[in-house]
């Protein structure tokens, strides 16, 4: 079945909102709709529709004019097999100790390491990313350096990949929380299918904003590989909730905003212990003074 793809960009959170929305309403019907912060430090906003049979052009030009969006670029996806593209192009990923893989690579997991098995089909949180792999990189250096955090948090999970790798190096129980329910579904997935059930505990949240997440408060670690935006907005929140002494790892940063987030968490009161650059993204380590 062919899949069609529309796809605009503007200026503020607001209007993408309500272009997402508007997209709802459209004829032909959308299969999904996404709204998304482009991490380029343009500033854009990308809303994106995706179709089973070609929409309706004339509706998206006006509907793009009417929010002062770009005009939609219309696109048919030619039929590919994504699952078995990706797993023919996704290797595993080395990360200090930690070796992340799916299943078809299940069989090369080197001696010595802690493998972490995520299916190719769920490719956002694989290690492939330069965050995803900072984060994971930021935690085999606080092993090494001996740090044994018992009471950690991953916010914004995705896979949850960290979490899980937090608690193949650390005892006690991990908490890992997203905002999405279908990254909570996959997180649960693969905690199960990792053999830490009870070991990872996942639920659907925004930053703090659970009770079972207050109850473990404060937190001697917590890893956010999220976004500039939401990880300034919960500087404040993160501080309340990390003990002094306490570390931060963060991510899903562009080089050039990694200044801006660590001056948010400056004027919380951490001081920055460690920052890496993969390619164009950083990840920050920080110690709550």
């Amino acid at each position: 079945m062919p899949t069609y793809t529309a796809l605009t960009t503007l200026q503020d959170e607001a209007r993408a909102q309500a272009l997402g929305e508007a997209l709802e309403r459209l004829e032909p019907e959308p299969t999904g709709i996404g709204v998304f912060e482009l991490e380029d430090g343009s500033g854009l906003w990308e809303v994106g529709a995706y179709f089973t049979e070609p929409p309706d052009e004339i509706a998206l030009t006006l509907m793009a004019a009417a929010h002062g969006a770009a005009e939609f670029a219309v696109s048919e996806l030619p039929e590919i097999d994504w699952v078995a593209h990706v797993r023919r192009v996704l290797k595993p990923v080395e990360a200090g100790r930690f070796f992340v893989h799916g299943s078809h690579d299940a069989d090369k997991l080197p001696a010595g390491r802690i493998g972490l098995w995520i299916e190719a089909a769920m490719a956002f949180g694989t290690g492939h990313h330069g965050t995803t792999l900072g984060c994971l990189r930021a935690i085999d250096r606080l092993v090494e350096a001996g740090v044994t955090p018992e009471r950690v948090i991953d916010l914004g999970c995705g896979t949850a990949v960290l979490a899980m790798a937090a608690a193949r190096v650390w005892p006690g129980t991990v908490l890992a929380s997203d905002i999405d329910a279908v990254a909570v579904e996959v997180a649960t997935a693969n905690v199960i299918a990792n053999g830490l059930h009870g070991r990872v505990e996942v639920v659907e949240a925004a930053g703090f904003d659970h009770g079972l997440i207050r109850s473990r408060a404060p937190f001697d670690l917590v890893i956010a590989n999220i976004l500039k935006g939401p990880l300034i907005d919960l500087a404040p929140e993160i501080a309340r909730h990390t003990v002094p002494g306490g570390r931060a790892i963060l991510s899903g940063l562009l080089a050039d905003q990694a200044e801006a987030v660590l001056a948010a968490y400056t004027a919380q009161g951490f001081v920055l212990a460690g920052r890496e650059e993969i390619g164009d993204w950083a990840t920050l380590v920080l110690t709550r003074r």
